[in-house]
């Protein structure tokens, strides 16, 4: 059968992934808090037979401009997704819970049971947390690199632990003999670490993809990946570059081997942010619109990645000759590249960085096709397996990467017609789990 892309979409804050989407024409400016507002934005993206919708989520404080941006994330993931579940049908959902601060029985339960109401649609992004800002909100310090990456590992396999604690043919309920469930196969798994423990069980049934699957968002750090390769099915990707994100895709592959799986259980999905509009100037011109009131600070930020000095009065212009002569791409920045590289076509300082080189994920501004090809570039050159997708504004950005780009992924046979299964193991061609997966115990 011929590859295919994964395609995710990337669902924040009710608004849009960039900071000026609450303001656009026709945005209700009410979305933040209206869980309506994420059922309609999952419908739109079940419609494109998306397989996934990304949630990520950050329990720290508010955005740092309240006073003028929304904070990025959902109120609730796990109340949002309860919400999506019951207005949709097909699409997977992705939640992010963090090890660190979160219990492996109650995570457990809440994933589970979404699970359940969603009939075999949900995941798990299982992160460690490492801010200061998040650390406070729980009254502690942000545990060390090593902590954090061993209490992740038992949270991980507890939790999967605690998903099969219910036997898969334990539930009964036969009215007739008044047998309601296999006593005998539902027991305690009284498992534990230094970190954390259980005594189970979890009093909750398989769904019908046994359990749900575990993805993960953490960077390409030997942490990261030895927790990656040991359990996730799907990577949530950060790469600037196609040889950035394939040798991201093969490290994570390989991390997979080494934990004794078949590298292609584990599935790369890039990262990538768009602005779709007839041509690229009608594409920058709503960028600035949206994000120019950071143009000041991202002109400063930018003049750290060239090496040159930019005057924040002189946006409009390009830079000069003697200053492209003497940018270097700032080799801690890998974003810097391409920074200067939209630079040296001569675009004002203004377009470049409507271009999106500081935004932290790819971006692509302009019509559909330009979004399509870039899609098609990195699947075919084997940089990811699919792409999450942040859209710039929901209400209208959502629809035309749904309606645009969507039916030419298809027709270019990159992309599939339809659902071909109805859970989220089905979409990702995850292999079937139940309880722990004995290959990578430690």
């Amino acid at each position: 059968m011929t590859r295919q892309m994964i395609i995710g979409m990337h669902l924040g804050n009710g608004y849009g992934a960039l900071a000026g989407a609450w303001r656009m024409p026709g945005v209700d400016p009410t979305s933040y808090t209206s869980f309506d507002a994420k059922v309609r934005q999952a419908q739109a993206a079940e419609r494109g037979k998306l397989q996934f919708l990304f949630l990520p989520d950050g329990p720290s404080s508010v955005a740092a401009d309240i006073e003028h941006e929304a904070p990025g994330f959902n109120l609730d993931v796990m109340m949002t997704l309860a919400a999506v579940a019951r207005g949709t049908e097909r699409i997977g959902m992705v939640a992010t819970g963090s090890t660190t601060f979160n219990e492996p029985f109650n995570l457990a339960r809440q994933f589970k049971a979404l699970d359940i109401m969603s009939h075999g649609r949900a995941g798990w992004n299982a992160i460690t947390s490492a801010g200061d800002d998040v650390a406070a909100n729980y009254g502690v310090r942000i545990p060390s690199s090593a902590d954090r990456y061993g209490r992740a590992h038992e949270v991980v396999q507890l939790v999967q632990a605690l998903w099969g604690s219910w036997g898969k043919d334990a539930w009964v309920h036969d009215q007739a003999s008044g047998q309601f469930a296999r006593s005998a196969e539902v027991a305690p798994i009284n498992l534990g670490g230094k970190y954390v423990a259980s005594r189970g069980p979890l009093y909750i049934p398989p769904s019908e993809q046994g359990q749900p699957v575990i993805f993960h968002a953490g960077g390409a750090s030997a942490n990261a990946l030895d927790l990656a390769g040991r359990y996730a099915s799907a990577v949530i990707g950060a790469a600037f570059s196609i040889e950035d994100a394939r040798a991201q895709r093969a490290a994570f592959r390989n991390a997979a081997e080494r934990a004794g799986r078949d590298p292609d259980e584990i599935k790369f999905i890039a990262g990538l942010m768009t602005t779709i509009a007839g041509d690229k100037r009608a594409a920058l011109d709503r960028r600035i619109i949206l994000t120019e009131r950071a143009f000041p600070q991202r002109a400063a930020y930018l003049q750290q990645m060239l090496g040159v000095r930019i005057d924040p009065a002189r946006l409009d212009e390009p830079l000069s000759p003697q200053q492209l002569a003497a940018a270097r791409p700032s080799p801690g920045d890998p974003r810097s590249g391409h920074a200067l590289k939209i630079a040296r076509e001569g675009w004002s300082l203004r377009d470049v960085l409507a271009h999106g080189v500081i935004d932290y994920q790819p971006v692509v501004a302009g019509p559909p096709i330009e979004v399509a090809d870039h899609m098609q570039r990195w699947f075919e050159a084997e940089a990811a397996d699919g792409f999450w997708v942040a859209p710039d504004v929901y209400h209208d950005g959502l629809d035309d990467f749904v309606d645009h780009v969507v039916p030419i992924l298809q027709g270019r046979g990159l992309f599939h017609l339809d659902y071909a299964g109805t859970t989220l193991r089905d979409h990702l061609g995850a292999p079937a789990q139940y309880g722990l997966d004995h290959r990578i115990m430690r």
